[in-house]
């Protein structure tokens, strides 16, 4: 299992995954699931993935050995959109998904998931999510953040807390904070976390971080939110013995 997730904004966009990889109790490994591709004052472009490690694998780096060929249906490079790069993305995972899952499925779901996010010139940044079927959606301003993999314990601190005024740094934040609730109930999320902050025009990609066990910002993030929760329920006022 992994968990990853996006964030957009009016200042940009916040993508973050964890490393972890289970094939068993016993067989547990740290992977990239974040790949970013960038191309100096005219694109950024991020995939993030969850799923078969074999089918994600295959489709991000068909992608980005395609990059500079300039064939219109792989090169990310072409792309004139983001619903472009999108596109690019689930048809090359539906030809990988076609093409291994008769081999794959007597052993285990070769389906997977994507987040793709990012930013082309001559539109503002724009975040989806890639479906196992090839489809996708969109985020929205009513709807700022896409998840997938481990999704239910990072979800409600950014349902009560983010907002489409949050702030690049904030949103960066609850971000964390989402990894640390799902690091905290399941084990096979884990460190270290790769983390994009990408604003809006800058065109860079040189925003991103590897948090691990030890990071100093990671131990007193932790820390701090969990004695403030502490603190909170302890003057929250007591249930009535009759309510």
């Amino acid at each position: 299992m992994t968990y990853c997730l996006g964030i957009l904004l009016p200042e940009g966009l916040v993508l973050a995954a964890d490393s972890r990889s289970n094939a068993g109790v016993d067989q547990v490994a740290r992977v990239h699931k974040l790949a970013v591709i960038n191309k100096a004052g005219e694109r950024v472009i991020a995939i993030l993935s969850a799923g078969n490690l074999a089918t994600t694998q295959s489709v991000v780096t068909s992608l980005q050995e395609a990059l500079g060929s300039g064939d219109t249906v792989h090169d990310l490079y072409t792309a004139r959109s983001m619903f472009e790069a999108a596109n690019m993305l689930g048809n090359k995972m539906r030809d990988v998904v076609d093409h291994e899952s008769r081999y794959v499925q007597p052993y285990g779901d070769p389906s997977a998931t994507f987040l793709i996010g990012g930013q082309i010139a001559g539109e503002n940044p724009r975040l989806f999510e890639i479906y196992s079927a090839g489809n996708f959606i969109e985020a929205s301003d009513r709807d700022c953040f896409l998840q997938i993999g481990e999704t239910k314990y990072g979800k409600p601190i950014l349902d009560r807390a983010l907002t489409m005024r949050s702030r690049l740094d904030e949103a960066a934040k609850l971000a964390l904070l989402s990894f640390d609730a799902t690091i905290r109930s399941n084990l096979s999320v884990g460190l270290p976390i790769d983390i994009l902050r990408y604003e809006t025009n800058s065109f860079s990609a040189e925003n991103v971080a590897t948090l691990q066990e030890h990071n100093a910002y990671w131990r007193e993030l932790r820390q701090n939110y969990a004695d403030g929760l502490a603190d909170l329920i302890a003057r929250l006022p007591s249930a009535p013995r009759n309510m």
